[in-house]
């Protein structure tokens, strides 16, 4: 499949990477000439076939508008904007509806997995109608990890970011109960090895496999000891 990418940093040009190496055409735009297979957005629509689809990976906000803005202008009814930034989920409702007045497809798509996506996959939360979403599943497919995770459709325009907001919320507080633990064991004078101890919690505490339960759907737990989390 064809598929234009617009912002190749750290992801963007890994995400390049990985669906070459799956066999699918990529042409690739940055404001950086050196990271460019062309040398603009122009270029980049002219380059592909049509029905064309055209993914955004760039900084949320000012950046994603300034794209779409000129995506709207060189695309033609019936192609298709993805954007995988990082952009607030109302964004994309007001994205799909400015590109469908000129009858452009428009998806969101949440996407994780930072540096370590192209030898990994990328964990995709994707928004937007069935039919634009299924024509872009050899995509997502080589983008995410091998196995059955890593994607789901989760509903219409704004749903993958939605989710991925979710996803990060999750994520940061995490990281913030483990910063609030390691700090609440340096507080105390029993403790005098901070660092096995934190690791050892964690170690005890990692996802273990429990069998399919209602709708065949295989799950995870995390033993925390006194209790189970699902």
């Amino acid at each position: 499949m064809q598929i234009g990418l617009v912002g190749l940093g750290k992801m963007g040009g890994n995400m390049r990477e990985r669906l070459r190496n799956a066999g699918h055409t990529v042409v690739g735009y940055d404001t950086n000439p050196e990271r460019a297979d062309v040398d603009s957005l122009v270029e980049l629509v002219d380059r592909l076939d049509r029905p064309r689809a055209v993914w955004v990976m760039v900084p949320a906000g000012g950046a994603t508008q300034h794209v779409i803005d000129q995506l709207a202008t060189l695309l033609k009814p019936g192609d298709t904007v993805i954007d995988g930034g990082n952009s607030r989920w109302t964004d994309d409702e007001k994205h799909a509806e400015e590109l469908g007045r000129r009858g452009i497809n428009f998806v969101d798509a949440g996407v994780s997995g930072g540096v370590w996506g192209l030898k990994n996959g990328y964990a995709l939360m994707v928004g937007g109608e069935k039919e634009t979403v299924d024509d872009l599943k050899p995509v997502f497919d080589a983008l995410k990890p091998d196995g059955p995770y890593g994607y789901v459709h989760a509903g219409r325009v704004g749903a993958g970011h939605f989710s991925k907001m979710v996803h990060n919320g999750i994520e940061y507080a995490m990281m913030q109960a483990y910063a609030e633990g390691w700090e609440l064991l340096e507080k105390v004078d029993s403790v005098d090895n901070v660092r096995e101890a934190d690791e050892d919690d964690r170690r005890a505490a990692q996802p273990v496999r429990r069998p399919r339960g209602r709708g065949g759907r295989e799950g995870r737990e995390v033993d925390g000891g006194e209790s189970t989390l699902t």
